[in-house]
């Protein structure tokens, strides 16, 4: 039996969810680890909470998979602390949370349909 060939192109596992949010917070512009950590809480209403070791954990992982670069373009030294390293994603990067957010988008629409949320559901949200 003739071997296999890997494919030539294998799409990566989707990211984590921290990775995930990270990757969404940084698609809105350069930011330093404490930014990242206040815009995913921001972005998931305080659902999702990111302490110092899993960010820079998350971001040493992602650094090395080439998800995200450091930025040198630094702020006025004036108005920031030059000890921060600031962070952007990459193209990469973007290809990844853009195909995860597809991915999520796909699972909403299916939960829709199977009437898990919205109107349909009989499930009233907590106000």
């Amino acid at each position: 039996m003739p071997r296999r060939r890997p494919p030539e192109h294998v799409d990566p596992a989707p990211p984590t969810p921290a990775m995930f949010h990270m990757l969404l917070a940084l698609a809105a512009g350069e930011m330093h680890g404490y930014a990242i950590m206040r815009e995913v809480a921001i972005l998931s209403d305080g659902q999702m909470s990111i302490g110092p070791g899993t960010l820079y954990g998350s971001i040493k992982k992602m650094l090395a998979g080439g998800l995200i670069e450091e930025s040198h373009r630094r702020p006025d030294p004036e108005l920031d602390d030059e000890r921060r390293r600031y962070y952007r994603v990459t193209e990469a990067g973007r290809r990844v949370v853009v195909a995860e957010a597809e991915r999520l988008s796909r699972l909403v629409r299916e939960a829709r349909a199977r009437r898990l949320l919205g109107p349909a559901a009989g499930i009233q949200r907590a106000t």
